[in-house]
């Protein structure tokens, strides 16, 4: 299959969460199995946190945390810090990398020892299709190659793709947007994929933002990761919604929302996040703060290397009464309208096999629906910009019904 097809079958993989009816009343069983289930994601704390934004924050012992139910990591021995920081590349970690602010920092913090971790609450296993599948990425289609003309079950990209090689990281800057969802099952996220592997043995690590109602329960940007070792099939989830990603941070916690996010034609956020290869694990850094890491043991064809990297956004059209959705994919406004109206990456660098950085080569772009989502490539330019693309759109308009 061609490097197209593979790119397009590769992302064209993520969630669909069936809505669940509120008010429905749960059997006596169901119940027992809710509860057995909230236990086993949320460990007991040291201290919780209250947030402002609804969420209640754990501040969970480090070496309790979800991430050793994992049958492979139950003698593991925690990485606080990576052994190694890639090499050479741009200046800007220094220069760019302010603190984070999620809204929760507003309400506390977590003691030394500990990490932050969003609470996992009844309504939120509610909203999910069942129990197994929560905090799981949903696809019903495999076929190689059937997703380059119908990118399949409502999701649409905009996205730029490395061509294939060796890849040991990446690292950027993403601009952070809180886009409008229309409806509660649809999302809208910008994120990156490492991915490597074929078929269902594809294996990805990821990592963005997103405004996510039917996880989250609200319509916040959010910071996310995600993993599978199988094509999505059984392994990996969101965040803490299984075991496998390990956490080191007790300022930053995967599923926290941001306190600030881009205004159109006003003030611009975003942040550096650079992922790569140390010892054997995937580091997970935001600005100068060491989130945690993907352990490698947990990955097949990843404890190697990935041999694809991706960057864009993505959303779900759900076409309520027939039509194309709404959502909005980036701050909703199309790549042609550039700085302060598009949302954008920029700053692209790929981690190569001798833990260097360097600007990536012969990308090319992808938007699996033009008329309504689109992306122009900015090429390299000043130290500011580096290698950068513009993305996104407004769903539904005269040329995307």
């Amino acid at each position: 299959m061609g490097m197209v097809g593979y790119t397009v079958a590769l992302v064209v993989i993520t969630v669909i969460v069936s809505p669940c009816v509120y008010g429905k009343q749960l059997t006596d069983q169901q119940e027992i199995k809710v509860q057995r289930f909230l236990k086993r994601l949320n460990k007991p704390a040291h201290k919780s946190i209250k947030s402002e934004d609804g969420d209640i924050i754990d501040c969970v012992p480090i070496t309790n945390q979800p991430a050793f139910d994992h049958p492979l990591l139950k003698n593991h021995t925690i990485q606080m810090r990576p052994s190694f920081f890639p090499e050479g590349g741009s200046a800007y970690t220094k220069k760019e990398a302010k603190a984070i602010t999620q809204v929760w920092h507003k309400s506390g913090v977590c003691p030394d020892n500990t990490v932050p971790i969003r609470r996992t609450k009844k309504e939120d296993i509610l909203r999910a299709k069942s129990i197994e599948s929560f905090g799981k990425k949903n696809h019903k289609s495999f076929g190689k190659g059937t997703h380059q003309s119908n990118p399949g079950e409502g999701h649409e990209y905009a996205i730029m793709n490395s061509r294939g090689g060796n890849y040991y990281g990446t690292k950027f800057v993403i601009n952070t947007w809180r886009p409008e969802v229309e409806v509660p099952n649809e999302f809208s996220l910008a994120q990156t994929w490492l991915a490597s592997g074929s078929g269902y043995d594809t294996n990805t690590i990821e990592a963005g933002v997103q405004v996510c109602p039917m996880l989250y329960g609200d319509n916040n940007l959010r910071l996310f990761v995600y993993w599978t070792s199988d094509y999505y099939q059984s392994t990996g989830c969101y965040n803490t919604g299984c075991s496998g990603f390990v956490q080191t941070s007790k300022k930053i916690t995967p599923g926290g929302s941001f306190a600030q996010v881009s205004q159109y034609d006003g003030v611009q956020y975003g942040f550096p996040m650079l992922i790569w290869k140390s010892s054997g694990n995937w580091w997970l850094m935001i600005g100068d703060e060491y989130v945690g890491y993907w352990p490698g043991n947990i990955f097949t064809s990843l404890g190697d290397r990935a041999t694809t990297v991706q960057w864009g956004g993505e959303i779900v059209n759900q076409r309520t009464d027939g039509r194309h959705t709404n959502t909005d994919m980036g701050s909703g406004h199309f790549a042609d309208e550039w700085y302060k109206k598009a949302s954008y990456f920029r700053k692209l660098e790929t981690v190569d096999g001798a833990n260097t950085l360097r600007e990536p080569q012969g990308l090319y772009p992808y938007a699996s629906n033009g008329n309504c989502y689109n992306i122009k490539e900015g090429g390299t330019g000043s130290s500011y910009w580096g290698h950068h693309f513009f993305y996104g759109g407004p769903g539904r308009n005269a040329n995307c019904l």
